[in-house]
């Protein structure tokens, strides 16, 4: 577990002045948005490629979020690694995705060469990557607030016991320091946020009756923060306002280990395979739905929110 010295009440610590980066995405004509959800998809063409186009091309996709694990099983090798092309460029060739890519790192990412992901390079190769720790993309603008965090780094379990992985800490070291920062530019950034949703982008989930279970280090850390700022989603399940949802199917799935002590009055939803997510949104409402790998919606979910009146 981290043991965190973080204080969101330290406002002279210069690293409580850091921002995160910040993208804007301009939303349609009409002010509405759209976007699908993807994560754990990178594997050469093996497996189910989620059908994605279609539905993009259904709803008119303003970008595409991929929350981590995006080249299996060991992340990039460097900038020439044909796994990029292999695993993205030359899998989602659909014309409705061929818009921007809002991408974040997951645990396999770690074991590869993370700068790799990171670089500008990768971005001339195909305009459509877009890569970084953590960073704020503003769409609407202002009708919606993406916080990109870097979950990895919080689960101890990378450090402690990485098995026979060996991951690519740089630019993390010292952990908890980095940690700290991240926490720091995170809130501050919420608290400064004046978007009608706010939405939180992670790998790892916060609690999950999937194989990987529950990420202790998230819900005590990163949890606090998304209700004290009342944050909408957090997207990657607790009696919270907030609103939990995964998407992590993009490839490889049908695990079988369901954990069945959850209350079925928490957990609406749950599914073993092949998907993906797509979110509709506009100033008062977001519908979101769930798609198995045959681009069948099998969940949806909506919700609204009141726009308040100028005094």
């Amino acid at each position: 577990m981290v043991a965190l010295n973080y204080s969101g009440d330290d406002e002279d610590d210069d690293a409580a002045k850091a921002e995160l980066e910040r993208v804007e995405h301009a939303a349609k004509a009409d002010g509405s948005l759209s976007f699908l959800v993807v994560r754990d998809w990178g594997r050469k063409r093996l497996y189910n490629q989620s059908q994605m186009g279609s539905i993009g091309e259904k709803i008119e996709v303003d970008f595409i979020i991929s929350t981590g694990d995006n080249f299996y099983d060991d992340g990039l090798r460097g900038v020439k690694d044909p796994a990029f092309h292999q695993s993205f460029s030359d899998i989602y060739t659909a014309p409705s995705l061929q818009k921007q890519w809002y991408i974040v790192l997951g645990n396999h990412d770690y074991r590869g060469n993370v700068e790799a992901q990171l670089s500008p390079m990768l971005r001339k190769m195909d305009t459509r990557w877009l890569c970084l720790r953590s960073f704020i993309l503003i769409a609407g603008p202002q009708m919606v607030e993406i916080f990109f965090v870097d979950a990895t780094p919080f689960v101890s379990n990378y450090f402690i016991d990485p098995k026979d992985h060996v991951y690519d800490w740089k630019g993390i070291s010292p952990r908890l320091h980095y940690i700290n920062n991240l926490l720091l530019e995170f809130e501050s950034g919420l608290r400064e946020s004046t978007a009608k949703w706010k939405i939180v982008v992670g790998q790892h989930t916060i609690k999950s009756a999937g194989h990987h279970g529950n990420t202790h280090e998230l819900a005590i850390h990163l949890l606090p923060i998304l209700q004290a700022y009342h944050v909408d989603l957090y997207i990657s399940n607790t009696d919270s306002s907030i609103q939990f949802l995964t998407s992590g199917g993009g490839s490889k799935a049908w695990r079988g280990d369901v954990n069945n002590r959850w209350n079925p009055q928490k957990m609406k939803f749950y599914y073993d395979g092949q998907g993906f997510m797509s979110v509709e949104m506009t100033e008062t409402d977001v519908d979101i739905k769930f798609y198995d790998v045959f681009g069948y919606a099998i969940y949806k979910w909506s919700t609204s929110k009141l726009i308040s009146s100028a005094m």
